[in-house]
C-alpha cells in the first residue's frame, strides 16, 4: 500500500512539475502573465463541473457497463448450474409436492410473459408450501443426486463472482446445506422429529430453486430466445412438456 501510494504522489509531482514547466515557457515566449492568468483561472474555475461529470455521469456509465457484465457472467454460473443440477432438482422437488397441480399453473411460463408476469410468479414462490413426509427411499435417491454434484456445487460457491448475487448464493448454501443433511441419514430411521426438520430444509431449497429459476428464464426470454425455447420444452412444472418439437 506504502509504495502505492509512493508512486501515486510521484506522478503527482511530476505532473505538477511538468504543468509548472510549460506555464514556464509560455511565459518565456510571449511575456503575458494577464493572459496566463485568465486561462489558469479559466481551468480552475471549471474543474468542480470535470469532477462532477466524471464522479455523478461517467463514472455511473462505467459502473453499469461494469456491472451489466458481471451479470452476464454470473448468468452463465447459473445457466451451467440449472444445467448440470438445478432443472433436475427441481423436478423432484415437484414430484415431491403434494399441492403440484395446484401450484403448476402459476409457473406455466409461455412466450407471452411480461416482466410483470415473471415478478407475480416470483412473489407466489415465496409462499410454496411442500408438506409431505421424506421417506427413506427419498432420502436416498435425493441424496445420490446431490452428491454426485457436490464438486460441482462446491466450484460453484468458490466463484468470487457470485459474491455480487446474493439470492443465488443463498440457494447454493441451501442446496449444499441440505445434501450435507441428506448425508448422514443414509440407512437411519427418521422420527417424526427429524422428518419435520429435514421438510424444512427442502422447503427452504425448493423456494429458493423456484425464485431463481424464475430470474434465469426471465433472462433467457429477453436475451437468449433459442435456449427459452429450450427451457419451455423442458419446464417441470409443465407435465406435458416435451423436448422434442411438434
Amino acid at each position: 500500500m506504502k509504495s502505492s501510494f509512493g508512486r501515486q504522489a510521484g506522478l503527482a509531482a511530476t505532473l505538477l512539475i511538468l504543468s509548472g514547466c510549460l506555464y514556464f515557457i509560455h511565459y518565456k515566449i510571449f511575456h503575458d502573465w494577464h493572459h496566463i492568468g485568465i486561462y489558469l483561472l479559466g481551468d480552475i474555475a471549471f474543474l468542480p463541473i470535470e469532477v462532477l461529470l466524471v464522479t455523478m455521469v461517467l463514472h455511473r456509465i462505467l459502473v453499469a457497463r461494469e456491472k451489466q457484465q458481471l451479470m452476464k457472467k454470473m448468468n452463465m454460473v447459473i445457466g451451467a448450474f440449472f444445467s448440470e443440477v438445478g432443472t433436475r432438482l427441481l423436478k423432484y422437488f415437484c414430484a415431491m409436492d403434494p399441492a403440484f397441480s395446484d401450484n403448476a399453473g402459476n409457473f406455466l411460463i409461455g412466450n407471452d410473459w411480461t416482466k410483470k408476469d415473471f415478478a407475480r410468479a416470483r412473489r407466489t414462490a415465496l409462499r410454496l408450501e411442500l408438506n409431505t413426509c421424506i421417506s427413506r427411499t427419498g432420502i436416498r435417491e435425493l441424496n445420490a443426486l446431490l452428491l454426485g454434484k457436490r464438486q460441482f456445487l462446491l466450484m460453484l460457491l468458490e466463484n468470487p463472482n457470485l459474491l455480487e448475487h446474493d439470492s443465488f448464493t443463498d440457494l447454493l448454501w441451501a442446496v449444499f446445506h441440505l445434501s450435507e443433511e441428506l448425508a448422514g441419514r443414509k440407512d437411519a430411521a427418521l422420527g417424526e422429529k427429524d422428518q419435520d426438520h429435514l421438510c424444512i430444509d427442502v422447503k427452504r431449497a425448493y423456494r429458493r430453486l423456484v425464485r431463481e429459476w424464475l430470474l434465469y428464464m426471465e433472462h433467457l426470454k429477453e436475451d437468449y430466445p433459442y435456449l427459452f425455447s429450450f427451457a419451455l420444452r423442458t419446464n417441470p412444472f409443465n407435465s406435458q412438456a416435451r423436448v422434442e418439437v411438434t
